[in-house]
């Protein structure tokens, strides 16, 4: 059998940059409700079906952070969560765009969207439960076919990333307790591992990667944090307090509701743990001035 790859050139087969990305089925994707269609409505779908792609695409690459963190590759594990942060930042600046619309231009349309609702948004919630957000409460809220169920139990049903981050940690030596998603640590298991995630930080230049790792998650928690906040902000913008969300929801309620949520509340409490005696220098006998020479004390 032969290894050598077929590259059908011929003109039946050759590949373009349309027929590569479906350009036209793509484009026949933003199909306006409102009747005439109103002008703003093409930017609302285009956006959130942006929003969409650039979910699956952070689900695809924070499947593959949780393979890693099975292997303790922290290394590889690190650098594709880095590439979910430089996505997430995007997400946060194109929320704005958004504020282009006058609330007029908004409430053109706004009717015709009764009742989908962003927090419909499956990925959105394969994307919290990944990550460690389990509230399968929501799923109630959410009209679902029997296919996108399955997904979302088959995402709370499978480790998420903070269980996985924390196994890894027990691996590498760490004497911390695993937690479940979801669950609260207490007592001694809560004493324990908070003082071993305060070595992690009080060493970072001796645990580099590792620590390296658990800031990029924190960055990825305030990355969906900053996401929601932005959200909630434009939607303020857009529709006031008062009013109730398409799908029934709160509206501007709901959504500022959602700001306390953590997927690594541990990893944001060690903080509040660290004393201000042990920064970097102090127990090596000597303090860096301003220009970075190290003098002796």
């Amino acid at each position: 059998m032969s290894d050598k790859i077929d590259w059908d050139t011929s003109p039946q087969k050759r590949l373009s940059y349309n027929s590569y990305l479906r350009v036209e089925d793509l484009l026949s994707l933003q199909n306006a409700e409102s009747k005439p269609a109103a002008h703003d409505e093409l930017l609302f779908i285009v956006i959130h079906q942006a929003y969409e792609l650039w979910f699956k695409q952070i689900l695809f690459e924070l499947d593959a952070v949780g393979e890693r963190l099975d292997v303790d590759d922290v290394y590889e594990a690190t650098r594709l969560l880095q590439r979910v942060l430089v996505i997430e930042r995007l997400l946060v600046q194109q929320i704005h765009v958004l504020e282009t619309m006058t609330p007029r231009d908004f409430l053109s349309f706004r009717r015709a969207l009764n009742p989908a609702s962003g927090f419909q948004s499956i990925q959105f919630r394969e994307l919290e439960f990944l990550t460690g957000i389990r509230r399968g409460g929501v799923m109630k809220g959410i009209e679902l076919t029997d296919t996108q169920r399955a997904r979302l139990e088959n995402r709370l049903a499978s480790p998420s990333i903070r269980t996985k981050f924390f196994a890894m940690l027990k691996r590498k030596g760490f004497k911390v307790t695993v937690p479940e998603d979801d669950e609260v640590l207490e007592g001694e298991a809560m004493k324990s591992t908070m003082l071993e995630l305060q070595r992690l930080y009080e060493n970072p230049e001796k645990y580099f990667h590792i620590y390296g790792l658990a800031e990029a998650l924190v960055d990825h928690d305030q990355n969906l944090l900053l996401w929601r906040f932005h959200h909630v902000r434009v939607v303020e913008r857009l529709i006031c307090t008062h009013k109730h969300g398409t799908g029934g929801s709160p509206g501007v309620k709901y959504l500022e509701s959602t700001l306390v949520k953590r997927a690594f509340p541990m990893l944001w409490e060690v903080r509040g743990h660290l004393s201000d005696e042990s920064f970097y220098g102090t127990s090596r006998g000597f303090t860096r001035t301003l220009d970075g020479d190290d003098i002796n004390d």
